[in-house]
């Protein structure tokens, strides 16, 4: 809590301000209502109903007839946001050592590992699967919060103890500008494929995002990129901190020597400073090999040692990634979160080496965002899995029908292996009534989300829990079915 003089000196009122918001319906006493522009919304028009709800100032960046509260006008709202919510929250992203982890796929994954490695007492997490540490955790809106949220969840681990936050930096957080009062201490760069081009516009200014968490690393900092990435030269040119790498060469920092993956773990020899560790990962598939060695490089540049970081990897447990329930079923029921075609072709590359007969996918894409790579993600679906069921996935304003049109769009005249059930609850229990011994059914697109954002609402949806009820449905009507035979 501020006097708003503390925020603005050239005002003349000590009103206090408890806490700041961009959206009128989550003012409440003593709230700074800052008028941002949003992709879809001029919050400047809102700002009687940010009074009416309790804000005790407002800022904003055009005039405006005069009001009951303190108004302050500055350039650029949008601008404003992340440097006023550093300062409200007295800096605590300088009281941490800031990681940052960005990259088209493994984002959850790497972060989550850093957290693991570190130990949760010491470092927090942000992103997909929400805000952690030791002594709490909780929701989380957007993979990288919007800039009023994302400095008080780091003001929660300082206030808890923290000494490092790993967190997901997505590309729209900077292109949104939310994390442009940001330093780094070490960025972690996973890889990069064309993605979220409803927002960007182009792959070129898509990747440019990315490279602003290289270029907000300190100087003193260390940039941790995958060399075995194409787009490895691009990033490295980016870089403000010490470039150190990761990857399958002898000329990285952390070698990845080779690996052996089974059904249950991974077994891998990494190279580092010349010597070989044997490494046994819980977590599968190759592209958690590249996770796991940009997390372990990352961890091993804030001088932690090989030897310590290795003890916690069988720890590493990252929800919604490649998690395989305990069903106790003839068949096989995995929930992940890959939803871009290259995660979605890396993830089925993996389960068809297992020891399966059939894969069953339920997948769909998320409204209002990069339609291009729908029919995409059909394509790599019903090529690589044995049957698809699409559905909606976040459909938001658009017809889930439509999506699931664009979807399947090239493949109508070629395959003949999917169908269309729209409602997602019906087409996982579909997927589970199907399946055979030995079969495996994905779940793929949400992890361990807890909504749907539907046209006119959210509702409370998570795919984990739906499939264990459609395993119980599943059991109930075959005891039904033996009972009346």
């Amino acid at each position: 809590m501020k006097k708003l003089t503390e925020l603005y000196p050239e005002v003349n009122s000590d009103v206090l301000i408890k806490n700041i918001s961009i959206n009128s319906k989550e003012v409440e006493d003593g709230s700074l209502f800052v008028c941002t522009m949003g992709a879809t919304a001029d919050r400047h028009n809102y700002i009687d109903d940010a009074i009416k709800n309790g804000a005790s100032a407002i800022v904003v960046s055009r005039d405006v007839p005069q009001k009951s509260v303190p108004v302050i006008k500055v350039p650029d709202t949008n601008r404003e946001l992340p440097y006023l919510c550093q300062k409200f929250y007295d800096y605590p992203d300088k009281k941490l050592k800031m990681i940052g982890v960005t990259g088209t796929d493994g984002k959850t994954s790497v972060a989550t590992i850093v957290q693991t490695l570190i130990g949760s007492d010491l470092c927090g997490y942000i992103g997909t699967n929400g805000r952690s540490c030791a002594k709490f955790s909780g929701d989380n809106p957007n993979t990288t919060p919007d800039s009023h949220n994302l400095y008080n969840y780091l003001e929660e681990f300082v206030r808890f103890g923290c000494k490092y936050a790993s967190m997901e930096a997505s590309s729209e957080a900077f292109f949104r500008g939310r994390l442009q009062s940001m330093e780094y201490d070490v960025s972690i760069y996973t890889n990069i494929t064309s993605e979220h081009l409803n927002i960007h516009g182009s792959l070129e200014n898509y990747i440019d995002s990315k490279l602003m968490l290289f270029r907000q690393t300190k100087k003193e900092g260390f940039c941790i990129l995958n060399r075995d990435d194409k787009y490895f030269e691009v990033v490295k040119a980016a870089c403000n901190g010490k470039v150190l790498t990761y990857g399958l060469g002898e000329e990285n920092d952390l070698q990845i020597v080779n690996f052996q993956i089974s059904p249950t773990k991974t077994d891998i020899v990494f190279k580092y400073k010349n010597q070989e560790y044997n490494v046994e990962s819980p977590l599968l598939g190759d592209f958690n090999v590249y996770n796991l060695a940009a997390g372990l490089l990352a961890v091993l540049s804030l001088d932690f040692s090989m030897e310590n970081i290795l003890k916690k990897v069988k720890d590493i447990k990252v929800s919604g990634r490649l998690e395989l329930l305990n069903t106790n079923t003839p068949y096989f029921v995995m929930v992940d979160y890959a939803h871009t075609p290259n995660g979605i072709s890396k993830l089925l590359n993996f389960v068809n080496g297992l020891d399966i007969k059939r894969s069953i996918v339920v997948i769909g894409q998320a409204g209002e965002r990069d339609n291009l790579k729908r029919p995409k993600v059909g394509n790599v679906v019903v090529e690589n899995a044995t049957y698809a069921i699409f559905t909606y996935e976040d459909p938001r304003s658009e017809d889930p029908q439509a999506i699931c049109e664009d979807i399947i769009r090239e493949l109508k005249t070629t395959h003949s292996n999917y169908e269309i059930v729209i409602d997602r609850r019906e087409a996982i229990q579909k997927a589970i009534d199907m399946a055979q011994e030995k079969d495996i059914v994905l779940i793929l697109g949400k992890g361990n989300e807890t909504y749907e954002k539907l046209k006119n609402e959210t509702i409370y949806f998570n795919d984990i829990e739906e499939a264990y009820n459609a395993v119980a449905n599943r059991k109930i009507k075959e005891e039904v079915k033996t009972k009346e035979d």
